[in-house]
């Protein structure tokens, strides 16, 4: 049976930082939202959309030799500038390059892959396991991979003092939630 790509779960915004009992928070990033998948060194990029980004993100695709093979992430594609802050008007431009101009960009602007969650693990449909499972292993693939840019990892927590943080400080707009307990790609993320 082949597997495909599934439909990403949505985060869910909220007003008030109230991190119920069971579930964590992750924040929310100010960029495209992306799945990557690398099969037999067939790597897809892809929005959540469907529209193929791989063409517009060659070090994305460059950097997908990290993974183990027959692996999916669901994430967010960034740029940062200088000054370590998120620069959308930066990703933005991206999308319409290709080619040398994309390889250009990329040396210039590059962009990140901040990966939230673990669809698929060496073959492995991981999208009915529990989300702190699925955490789990995504942290463990960067800790024994030793992944490195493009890839970076999203914190999550499960204290409500750093989700306080998160919504009242500088990054303010970082504002998502996960059920523990859910499974992909069902649920509120």
């Amino acid at each position: 049976m082949t597997w495909t790509l599934p439909e990403p779960m949505l985060a869910t915004p909220v007003l008030v930082p109230e991190l119920r009992p069971g579930w964590a928070g992750e924040p929310k990033w100010d960029g495209f939202r992306a799945l990557a998948s690398v099969e037999a060194g067939q790597v897809v990029l892809r929005s959540r959309r469907g529209t193929e980004m791989g063409p517009s993100f060659p070090e994305v695709v460059a950097g997908a030799v990290q993974l183990p093979d027959a692996t999916a992430l669901d994430g967010e594609l960034v740029v940062w500038d200088a000054a370590g802050r998120l620069a959308f008007e930066r990703l933005q431009n991206r999308l319409a390059r290709r080619g040398a101009g994309a390889a250009r960009a990329a040396e210039e602007w590059p962009a990140h892959f901040v990966a939230f969650d673990l669809l698929r693990l060496s073959g492995t449909d991981t999208t009915s396991w529990p989300y702190q499972r699925r955490r789990a292993a995504l942290e463990s693939v960067f800790a024994a991979r030793q992944l490195s840019a493009p890839w970076a990892l999203c914190p999550s927590t499960t204290e409500a003092d750093v989700v306080r943080e998160w919504l009242t400080g500088r990054r303010s707009e970082w504002r998502a939630w996960s059920s523990r307990d859910s499974t992909a790609p069902t649920g509120p993320r």
